[in-house]
Protein backbone atom coordinates (compact mmCIF):
# COMPACT_ATOMS: atom_id res chain seq x y z
CA UNK A 1 0.00 0.00 0.00
CA UNK A 2 2.46 2.58 0.90
CA UNK A 3 4.51 1.80 -2.64
CA UNK A 4 1.32 2.09 -4.32
CA UNK A 5 0.53 5.37 -2.47
CA UNK A 6 4.41 6.67 -3.66
CA UNK A 7 3.76 6.08 -7.37
CA UNK A 8 0.45 7.45 -7.27
CA UNK A 9 1.98 10.30 -5.45
CA UNK A 10 4.78 10.61 -8.21
CA UNK A 11 7.37 9.42 -5.00
CA UNK A 12 8.38 5.93 -5.99
CA UNK A 13 10.63 6.47 -8.75
CA UNK A 14 12.40 9.64 -7.33
CA UNK A 15 13.23 7.77 -4.02
CA UNK A 16 14.36 4.56 -6.77
CA UNK A 17 16.93 7.25 -8.10
CA UNK A 18 17.84 8.36 -4.57
CA UNK A 19 19.19 4.76 -3.38
CA UNK A 20 21.26 4.73 -6.26
CA UNK A 21 23.78 7.48 -5.14
CA UNK A 22 25.69 7.71 -1.89
CA UNK A 23 26.81 10.59 0.14
CA UNK A 24 30.48 9.79 -0.58
CA UNK A 25 29.56 9.97 -4.79
CA UNK A 26 27.74 12.65 -4.22
CA UNK A 27 30.62 14.98 -2.47
CA UNK A 28 33.18 13.27 -5.12
CA UNK A 29 31.13 15.02 -7.62
CA UNK A 30 30.82 18.41 -6.00
CA UNK A 31 34.75 18.56 -5.46
CA UNK A 32 35.09 17.63 -9.36
CA UNK A 33 32.45 20.28 -10.91
CA UNK A 34 32.97 22.91 -8.06
CA UNK A 35 35.61 25.12 -6.81
CA UNK A 36 36.26 24.41 -3.19
CA UNK A 37 38.18 25.84 -0.71
CA UNK A 38 40.31 24.01 2.25
CA UNK A 39 37.53 24.50 4.82
CA UNK A 40 34.68 23.09 2.72
CA UNK A 41 37.04 20.16 1.73
CA UNK A 42 37.45 19.36 5.40
CA UNK A 43 33.61 19.57 5.83
CA UNK A 44 32.89 17.37 3.38
CA UNK A 45 36.29 14.71 4.95
CA UNK A 46 33.98 15.28 8.39
CA UNK A 47 30.20 13.96 6.54
CA UNK A 48 32.28 11.33 4.28
CA UNK A 49 33.15 9.95 7.57
CA UNK A 50 30.10 9.82 9.47
CA UNK A 51 27.93 8.98 6.56
CA UNK A 52 29.83 8.41 3.61
CA UNK A 53 28.31 5.23 2.67
CA UNK A 54 24.99 6.29 3.34
CA UNK A 55 22.41 6.63 0.09
CA UNK A 56 21.10 10.05 -0.35
CA UNK A 57 17.40 8.78 -0.38
CA UNK A 58 18.09 7.47 3.73
CA UNK A 59 20.01 10.79 4.94
CA UNK A 60 16.94 12.63 6.99
CA UNK A 61 16.83 15.88 8.69
CA UNK A 62 16.53 13.91 11.76
CA UNK A 63 20.09 12.10 10.88
CA UNK A 64 22.03 15.31 10.40
CA UNK A 65 20.77 16.77 13.36
CA UNK A 66 21.64 13.44 15.03
CA UNK A 67 25.28 14.08 13.73
CA UNK A 68 25.59 17.73 14.74
CA UNK A 69 24.11 17.06 17.94
CA UNK A 70 27.28 14.82 18.50
CA UNK A 71 29.64 16.82 16.73
CA UNK A 72 28.82 20.12 19.04
CA UNK A 73 29.12 17.49 22.36
CA UNK A 74 32.49 16.36 21.40
CA UNK A 75 36.14 18.60 20.96
CA UNK A 76 37.75 19.27 17.82
CA UNK A 77 41.48 18.40 16.78
CA UNK A 78 42.65 21.42 19.01
CA UNK A 79 40.62 19.84 22.06
CA UNK A 80 37.90 22.80 21.96
CA UNK A 81 34.36 22.98 21.81
CA UNK A 82 32.96 23.66 18.32
CA UNK A 83 30.80 26.90 18.02
CA UNK A 84 27.37 27.14 16.45
CA UNK A 85 29.46 29.39 13.40
CA UNK A 86 31.47 25.97 12.98
CA UNK A 87 28.47 23.86 12.82
CA UNK A 88 26.20 25.45 11.03
CA UNK A 89 29.33 25.93 8.13
CA UNK A 90 29.30 22.28 7.98
CA UNK A 91 25.68 22.25 7.57
CA UNK A 92 25.55 25.12 4.90
CA UNK A 93 28.62 22.54 2.65
CA UNK A 94 25.96 19.99 3.04
CA UNK A 95 23.48 21.69 1.80
CA UNK A 96 25.78 22.61 -1.37
CA UNK A 97 25.96 19.03 -2.35
CA UNK A 98 21.91 17.75 -2.28
CA UNK A 99 21.47 21.39 -4.07
CA UNK A 100 23.57 19.93 -7.00
CA UNK A 101 22.38 16.42 -6.32
CA UNK A 102 18.73 17.80 -6.90
CA UNK A 103 18.95 20.80 -9.19
CA UNK A 104 21.75 19.72 -12.08
CA UNK A 105 22.05 16.07 -11.51
CA UNK A 106 18.15 14.51 -10.74
CA UNK A 107 19.88 11.88 -8.17
CA UNK A 108 17.30 12.97 -5.55
CA UNK A 109 14.14 14.66 -5.41
CA UNK A 110 14.60 17.18 -1.81
CA UNK A 111 17.37 18.81 0.09
CA UNK A 112 16.83 17.61 3.53
CA UNK A 113 19.39 19.72 5.29
CA UNK A 114 16.82 22.31 4.39
CA UNK A 115 14.60 21.26 6.96
CA UNK A 116 18.10 21.61 9.42
CA UNK A 117 17.42 24.05 12.24
CA UNK A 118 20.97 25.87 12.30
CA UNK A 119 22.42 26.49 15.45
CA UNK A 120 22.64 29.59 17.58
CA UNK A 121 26.00 32.12 16.70
CA UNK A 122 27.16 34.35 19.03
CA UNK A 123 26.76 38.02 18.47
CA UNK A 124 28.80 39.07 15.67
CA UNK A 125 32.17 40.06 17.05
CA UNK A 126 35.31 42.74 16.38
CA UNK A 127 38.56 40.86 16.07
CA UNK A 128 41.01 42.70 14.26
CA UNK A 129 44.30 42.83 14.09
CA UNK A 130 46.26 45.77 16.02
CA UNK A 131 49.19 47.60 14.16
CA UNK A 132 51.71 45.65 16.54
CA UNK A 133 50.22 42.28 15.63
CA UNK A 134 49.89 43.03 11.94
CA UNK A 135 53.95 43.33 11.53
CA UNK A 136 54.53 39.89 13.29
CA UNK A 137 51.28 38.64 11.60
CA UNK A 138 53.17 39.80 7.96
CA UNK A 139 56.47 38.90 9.14
CA UNK A 140 55.65 35.42 9.81
CA UNK A 141 54.22 35.18 6.35
CA UNK A 142 56.87 36.63 4.57
CA UNK A 143 59.22 33.74 6.34
CA UNK A 144 56.81 30.99 5.78
CA UNK A 145 57.69 27.67 3.05
CA UNK A 146 54.15 28.57 1.51
CA UNK A 147 55.17 30.68 -1.85
CA UNK A 148 51.45 32.32 -1.60
CA UNK A 149 50.81 32.73 1.80
CA UNK A 150 52.03 36.29 2.15
CA UNK A 151 50.39 37.98 -0.99
CA UNK A 152 47.24 36.19 0.57
CA UNK A 153 47.08 37.73 3.54
CA UNK A 154 48.16 41.10 2.12
CA UNK A 155 45.16 40.85 -0.09
CA UNK A 156 42.95 39.86 2.68
CA UNK A 157 44.09 42.77 4.58
CA UNK A 158 43.89 45.17 1.90
CA UNK A 159 40.47 44.55 -0.05
CA UNK A 160 38.55 42.76 2.55
CA UNK A 161 37.61 39.49 0.50
CA UNK A 162 36.90 36.58 1.84
CA UNK A 163 39.65 33.46 1.72
CA UNK A 164 37.65 31.38 -1.03
CA UNK A 165 37.57 34.33 -3.07
CA UNK A 166 40.87 35.20 -3.08
CA UNK A 167 41.88 31.62 -3.38
CA UNK A 168 39.81 31.15 -6.81
CA UNK A 169 40.89 34.31 -8.49
CA UNK A 170 41.83 33.65 -12.04
CA UNK A 171 44.12 36.10 -14.35
CA UNK A 172 41.35 36.75 -16.33
CA UNK A 173 39.30 38.60 -13.31
CA UNK A 174 42.43 40.79 -12.63
CA UNK A 175 43.11 44.13 -13.98
CA UNK A 176 46.85 45.24 -13.40
CA UNK A 177 46.75 48.08 -15.37
CA UNK A 178 43.47 49.57 -13.66
CA UNK A 179 44.64 48.12 -10.34
CA UNK A 180 40.98 46.35 -10.07
CA UNK A 181 39.63 42.89 -9.66
CA UNK A 182 36.32 41.75 -10.79
CA UNK A 183 34.41 39.01 -8.38
CA UNK A 184 32.01 37.08 -10.78
CA UNK A 185 31.55 34.44 -7.99
CA UNK A 186 30.62 36.12 -4.54
CA UNK A 187 28.87 34.74 -1.64
CA UNK A 188 25.42 37.05 -2.03
CA UNK A 189 25.96 35.80 -6.16
CA UNK A 190 26.17 39.80 -7.50
CA UNK A 191 29.68 40.42 -9.12
CA UNK A 192 31.45 43.20 -7.26
CA UNK A 193 34.18 45.08 -8.33
CA UNK A 194 37.92 45.30 -5.99
CA UNK A 195 40.44 47.85 -6.22
CA UNK A 196 44.05 46.97 -5.75
CA UNK A 197 45.90 49.39 -4.44
CA UNK A 198 49.39 49.95 -2.75
CA UNK A 199 51.68 46.85 -1.64
CA UNK A 200 48.64 44.54 -2.87
CA UNK A 201 48.71 45.70 -6.16
CA UNK A 202 52.76 45.95 -6.22
CA UNK A 203 52.85 42.13 -5.34
CA UNK A 204 50.26 41.19 -7.68
CA UNK A 205 52.34 42.45 -10.38
CA UNK A 206 55.02 40.51 -9.01
CA UNK A 207 53.04 37.38 -8.82
CA UNK A 208 51.94 38.16 -12.61
CA UNK A 209 55.76 38.20 -13.76
CA UNK A 210 56.19 34.47 -13.06
CA UNK A 211 52.72 33.14 -12.98
CA UNK A 212 51.97 29.34 -14.65
CA UNK A 213 51.00 28.85 -17.72
CA UNK A 214 49.06 25.88 -17.61
CA UNK A 215 46.64 26.85 -15.34
CA UNK A 216 44.13 30.21 -14.92
CA UNK A 217 44.30 30.39 -11.04
CA UNK A 218 46.52 33.26 -9.37
CA UNK A 219 46.99 30.21 -6.37
CA UNK A 220 47.16 26.79 -7.96
CA UNK A 221 47.19 23.72 -5.84
CA UNK A 222 46.78 20.04 -7.57
CA UNK A 223 46.09 20.31 -11.13
CA UNK A 224 43.95 18.12 -13.13
CA UNK A 225 43.41 17.87 -17.12
CA UNK A 226 39.73 19.18 -16.53
CA UNK A 227 40.41 21.86 -13.94
CA UNK A 228 42.87 23.29 -11.30
CA UNK A 229 42.67 23.45 -7.70
CA UNK A 230 43.43 26.05 -5.61
CA UNK A 231 46.43 26.00 -3.28
CA UNK A 232 45.56 24.83 0.29
CA UNK A 233 47.01 27.88 3.18
CA UNK A 234 45.72 26.23 5.98
CA UNK A 235 48.53 24.39 7.35
CA UNK A 236 50.82 27.40 6.30
CA UNK A 237 48.69 29.96 7.86
CA UNK A 238 48.39 28.07 11.20
CA UNK A 239 51.60 27.80 11.37
CA UNK A 240 52.46 31.83 10.53
CA UNK A 241 49.51 32.53 13.52
CA UNK A 242 50.81 30.72 15.94
CA UNK A 243 54.50 32.27 14.99
CA UNK A 244 53.07 35.47 15.64
CA UNK A 245 51.07 34.54 18.70
CA UNK A 246 47.68 35.61 17.83
CA UNK A 247 45.12 34.42 19.94
CA UNK A 248 41.61 34.24 19.25
CA UNK A 249 42.20 35.29 15.63
CA UNK A 250 40.88 33.00 12.21
CA UNK A 251 41.47 33.83 8.67
CA UNK A 252 38.28 35.43 8.34
CA UNK A 253 39.18 38.17 10.88
CA UNK A 254 41.60 39.37 8.12
CA UNK A 255 38.31 40.34 6.74
CA UNK A 256 37.27 42.63 10.15
CA UNK A 257 40.64 44.17 9.94
CA UNK A 258 40.13 45.29 6.94
CA UNK A 259 36.96 47.18 7.35
CA UNK A 260 37.68 48.18 10.94
CA UNK A 261 40.95 50.12 9.39
CA UNK A 262 38.14 51.54 7.19
CA UNK A 263 36.61 52.39 9.72
CA UNK A 264 39.37 54.54 11.61
CA UNK A 265 40.36 55.85 8.62
CA UNK A 266 36.84 57.66 8.14
CA UNK A 267 34.74 55.59 5.74
CA UNK A 268 31.20 55.65 6.05
CA UNK A 269 29.52 52.33 6.64
CA UNK A 270 27.78 52.88 2.95
CA UNK A 271 31.62 53.16 2.08
CA UNK A 272 32.53 49.58 4.07
CA UNK A 273 29.68 47.78 2.60
CA UNK A 274 30.49 48.45 -0.99
CA UNK A 275 33.68 47.06 0.24
CA UNK A 276 32.82 43.98 1.29
CA UNK A 277 30.28 43.52 -0.94
CA UNK A 278 27.13 43.57 1.70
CA UNK A 279 23.71 44.38 0.09
CA UNK A 280 22.46 45.98 2.78
CA UNK A 281 24.79 48.13 6.26
CA UNK A 282 22.97 45.54 8.93
CA UNK A 283 26.27 43.46 8.52
CA UNK A 284 28.71 46.25 9.01
CA UNK A 285 27.10 48.22 12.04
CA UNK A 286 29.18 46.44 13.93
CA UNK A 287 32.27 48.81 13.08
CA UNK A 288 30.09 52.17 13.43
CA UNK A 289 31.53 52.39 16.97
CA UNK A 290 35.38 52.60 15.25
CA UNK A 291 33.98 55.61 13.02
CA UNK A 292 32.99 57.66 16.29
CA UNK A 293 35.95 60.07 15.93
CA UNK A 294 35.26 60.52 12.32
CA UNK A 295 31.54 61.31 12.81
CA UNK A 296 31.52 63.55 16.03
CA UNK A 297 34.46 65.57 13.51
CA UNK A 298 31.85 65.58 10.85
CA UNK A 299 29.21 67.11 13.26
CA UNK A 300 31.46 69.84 14.50
CA UNK A 301 32.35 71.06 11.07
CA UNK A 302 28.88 71.26 10.17
CA UNK A 303 28.34 73.11 13.74
CA UNK A 304 30.80 75.73 12.95
CA UNK A 305 29.56 76.19 9.34
CA UNK A 306 25.75 76.77 10.43
CA UNK A 307 26.15 78.76 13.53
CA UNK A 308 29.42 80.98 12.81
CA UNK A 309 27.88 84.12 12.77
CA UNK A 310 25.58 83.29 16.25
Amino acid sequence: METEQAIREGRYFERIEGKKHTLKEAIERYLSEYPCDGMRRCHFKRWRGRIGETVLADISPVLINDIIKLWKEEPNDRGEIRQGSTLNRHITSLSCVFTAAVRDWGWTSKNPVRDVRRQKEPKGRIRFLSDEEREKLLTACKESDCPYLYLVVVLALSTGMRKAEILNLKWSEVDLTRGAIVLYKTKNKEPRRVAIRGLALELLKKHSAVRRLDTELLFPGELSPKNGRPFDIRKAWEAARGKAKLENFVFHDLRHSCASYLAMGGATLLEIAEVLGHKTLDMVRRYAHLAESHTAGVVERMNQRIFRGS
